[in-house]
């Protein structure tokens, strides 16, 4: 068996060369469900890239930071959908990703602090990149200033189980969460799938799953988070 990420930065790299040579930033968009390991992957792509190329720049950004704060969410009474599509502030995301194709300098990238659980009034400057890998959900088919989306896969019940011992894990450190740390753990497990079946996975299932499709390439991982092959939608509808 091949080495799935070695793979993909064999598909990326003719896409990144041209853009290098046009002096464009090239951008990959990495998605997929919550709990998924987006983030981790899109680090790990990011890697992978400059081990091919240790000239290459590139520069991992979330779209976390693109969300409406709390207290617009909370206003327009989404605060149960949280992570849905109407949640984010697409227009502030493509316009950013129109910067970052335009090659302007200096590009503000707000943030999002996964303590607070909420967005916070800092930024990060972007500098002139080689690529820019944008992990997050709902980036598919988002703009046209995406040229490569990989969607990160897996079997719902090995997602539905990564969320659970995540938000385990949080109750124990994280200080939102920390409302959750004096029930029972038979309790906390099941209030977390409760969260995960009344909306992580209804937004799995409407949002974020029939995107896939529209992705440049899928990377399947296995019950341990071991990317397991890649796949092109394009070439199958039936991996």
């Amino acid at each position: 068996m091949g080495d799935p990420y070695a793979e993909l930065t064999d598909l990326l790299a003719p896409g990144i060369d041209r853009s290098r040579a046009q002096h464009v930033p090239f951008v990959v968009a990495v998605t997929g469900s919550v709990a998924v390991g987006k983030s981790t992957t899109a680090g790990i792509v990011r890697d992978a890239l400059v081990d091919r190329d240790p000239g290459l720049r590139a520069e991992v950004v979330s779209s976390d930071g693109f969300l409406y704060p709390n207290r617009v969410i909370d206003r327009r009474g989404l605060s149960m959908r949280k992570g849905f599509p109407e949640t984010y502030d697409r227009d502030a995301l493509v316009a950013f990703l129109t910067s970052v194709k335009a090659g302007d300098r200096d590009v503000r990238v707000p943030l999002y602090s996964h303590e607070a659980y909420d967005v916070v009034d800092e930024y990060h400057v972007l500098a002139v990149d080689d690529v820019v890998v944008l992990e997050g959900l709902h980036l598919i088919d988002l703009s046209n200033a995406i040229d490569f989306a990989v969607y990160v896969d897996a079997d719902e019940a090995d997602i539905e189980r990564w969320y659970v011992e995540r938000f385990l894990e949080l109750c124990e450190s994280h200080t939102f969460y920390q409302q959750f740390a004096g029930m029972p753990r038979d309790e906390t497990v099941a209030f977390a799938r409760q969260v995960w079946s009344s909306i992580n996975a209804v937004n799995l299932h409407e949002h974020i799953q029939p995107a896939r499709r529209y992705a440049d390439a899928v990377l399947d991982k296995g019950p341990d988070h071991t990317v397991r092959r890649l796949w092109r939608p394009r070439d199958t509808m039936h991996p």
